[in-house]
């Protein structure tokens, strides 16, 4: 038998730099949570060949005391916690004293620091978990952290990173992400000496997402705001004609703390109901405040991932508040912004890959183009909400940038009272400081439209027995037939299928159906739920149930079939409630039962179409989430028809004819 053995301090260190650092964008992450965590309101990311070269952090925050430095470096030493009652009360980013000597463990670490009480600072030098060098120095408030040479004693981790348009992307998330969360705080991210992202750091939400993922996407979001007696919500959340492939453009904070949470994303999406196509998620920042104690962060060295109590009553909470704060929106898209949106989302991946491209060549990176970047808001750098269209800006570097980090640092830094927050170009913008908070504060107006929630429509016609086309006063509107007859119908099966109480229709032959043994083990773990839906399946073979009776609301003729669903869908997702599955019986009924394309309707019944739409519930969405009607607002059709341009000089000045 092998000897028992103590392992020594660097390779427990090594050790859990495997759990705590993955790739750059880690090593940046704990970085700048302990920057946040040091109260510093402004944070420089420096990063050289996507953080491979080297990766330099600096912040002005309160700084660590000369006697402590070394300490620091020590596995789970920490100031965020003292005992274990504060473990459950965490407050901080970091608590788990991991990072640095995880960092200094697969890297060259050089740390300086001071404190505002010191007579002079301290730097400090590690090298694969050994201390090289300890000397003072004059540095000011704050703490800078250069790392280079990261895995190189660990090769097999070096090898695993991926091209550097992939681990550049994965850092620019995690800022994303932390701007989000810290919108107090002002980051700036540059890239071999080229800004990439800046945010203001005046606490304005919707400033920043205008900086990660443009003004226009910005002005498509709405403030949601929310609150029991346990959560506080808070955020902006995007309308449904905005949309993505995928859930990484919603943001879950808790207490200021970025995290994955697949129950909560669901329960934000279904907010939405059907006013999301399926395989479309909206884009969202949610804020959550809550008491600690409801919620545990040390599941994970990462810290990505929480188990929190009342999760069930917080779920309900996103969903009522999401729904409500689309209930009361005009949610017609603009029919040109519709089509060109669709445009672009087809050949999102090619367009993603030359943007990125175009950005690393900026940046002097020349690999090969990941293709598929969890965030691509690296790519919109314009933070003005005053202007119409999004302006394509040249990146360029103020001059303090050129300098080493702490002369950089310095700089920007010396005289506090002087200092102006940075545009993405590199420009002072304290000037424009009024006017932004202004025009912030305005973008949410400007995506309700005024007067009644449903236009009064005028019918003029149909095109290929397929579209309805309507007019109102702000302009022209035209309507899928089969989507608004969908929805039409789905609310009305909705409401008769929930009606129809719970009387049960015997079969005359009953139904028998087969599963395998961990199925129905699954299935009769599952009786009580099944039987609140009024389907009993009763044991009839070694493989096999048998079904005697179903509920009066099944459409004839589909009895098996339905029945096959609600098995599979308990077995698929662990639960079954009446309300879910009765909507989705109303999707299945409305579709299936709604006019097609290519049917030709009179006036009459066309009119009735319309009368009906607009008295629904939810008149801008079909029951699968696509869009029922779209519209050309006059401003749209005139410029189309290059009645309004603009140009050096009128018309009545070129040829005297006035329009």
């Amino acid at each position: 038998m092998a000897e028992i053995h103590e392992l020594s301090t660097v390779l427990a260190n090594q050790i859990a730099a495997g759990e705590v650092i993955e790739r750059p964008a880690s090593v940046i992450k704990e970085l700048v949570e302990n920057a946040i965590d040091a109260q510093a309101s402004k944070i420089d990311i420096l990063v050289e060949e996507a953080g491979t070269k080297s990766i330099t952090i600096i912040d002005n925050g309160d700084g660590i005391a000369p006697e402590q430095v070394t300490r620091a470096f020590l596995r789970h030493a920490t100031s965020k916690i003292v005992d274990r009652n504060d473990l459950f009360r965490v407050h901080s980013l970091g608590f788990r004293g991991e990072a640095l000597p995880s960092i200094a463990s697969v890297a060259d670490v050089v740390l300086e620091t001071a404190v505002a009480s010191a007579k002079q600072g301290k730097k400090v030098h590690y090298r694969g978990g050994e201390l090289i060098e300890e000397i003072g120095t004059s540095a000011r408030q704050g703490t800078s952290v250069k790392v280079t040479d990261l895995f190189f004693n660990t090769p097999a981790r070096l090898k695993y990173l991926k091209s550097q348009h992939t681990e550049l992307a994965q850092i620019v998330d995690i800022i994303n992400r932390l701007s989000l969360s810290h919108p107090d705080i002002a980051f700036r991210l540059t890239h071999n000496d080229h800004a990439i992202l800046t945010s203001v750091g005046n606490g304005n939400v919707q400033q920043v997402l205008a900086t990660i993922y443009g003004v226009q996407q910005a002005r498509k979001m709405v403030a949601l705001e929310a609150e029991n007696a346990d959560f506080k919500l808070k955020g902006y959340i995007s309308l449904p004609e905005l949309t993505r492939a995928s859930r990484n453009y919603i943001s879950i904070l808790i207490n200021g703390r970025y995290i994955k949470n697949y129950q909560l994303t669901k329960a934000l999406v279904k907010g939405y109901g059907s006013k999301l196509m399926v395989g479309r998620f909206p884009l969202a920042v949610l804020e959550i405040d809550m008491d600690p104690l409801l919620v545990d962060v040390n599941v994970h060295p990462q810290k990505h991932e929480v188990r929190l109590s009342k999760e069930e009553q917080l779920m309900s909470l996103i969903e009522e508040a999401v729904a409500q704060r689309l209930g009361s929106e005009n949610l017609i898209p603009n029919a040109y912004d519709n089509y060109m949106g669709g445009r672009n989302e087809e050949a999102g991946p090619q367009d993603k890959d030359a943007l990125i491209m175009q950005l690393n060549e900026n940046s002097r990176v020349h690999e090969a183009v990941s293709p598929e970047p969890e965030m691509t808001g690296i790519i919109n750098q314009a933070v003005q909400f005053d202007t119409d269209e999004p302006k394509t800006l040249e990146v360029r570097v103020s001059d303090d940038l050129t300098k080493e980090p702490m002369q950089a640092f310095a700089a920007r830094y010396a005289h506090p009272e002087t200092i102006t927050p940075f545009d993405n170009v590199g420009t002072p913008v304290a000037g424009k400081q009024a006017e932004l908070e202004l025009t912030a504060n305005a973008a949410v107006e400007d995506t309700q439209l005024q007067g009644q929630r449903f236009p009064e429509l005028s019918y003029i016609g149909q095109m290929h027995g397929t579209f309805l086309f309507a007019q109102a006063e702000d302009g022209l509107y035209l309507i899928d037939q089969h989507a608004a007859q969908e929805r039409v119908k789905y609310e009305y099966y909705r409401e008769e299928i929930g009606t129809r109480g719970r009387e049960l229709q015997q079969l005359v032959v009953p139904i028998i159906l087969e599963y395998s043994q961990v199925d129905l083990l699954k299935i009769q773990g599952h009786a009580d739920q099944l039987a609140e839906v009024g389907l009993f399946l009763e044991p009839f073979d070694t493989n096999s149930m048998i079904v005697r009776e179903h509920p009066g609301w099944f459409i004839p003729g589909q009895e098996e079939s339905t029945i096959r669903e609600m098995v599979d869908w308990i077995l698929r997702e662990g639960s079954l409630t009446v309300a879910d599955f009765r909507e989705r019986t109303a999707i299945m009924m409305a579709c299936k039962r709604s006019i097609k394309a290519n049917h030709a309707l009179n006036d009459f019944e066309a009119r009735g179409l319309i009368t009906q739409l607009a008295k629904s519930e939810n008149p801008f969405n079909c029951p699968h989430g696509r869009p029922v009607v779209v519209t050309f607002s006059l401003t749209d059709m005139e410029k189309m028809f290059k009645r309004i341009q603009d140009s050096h000089e009128s018309w009545i000045e070129y040829d005297n004819h006035p329009f």
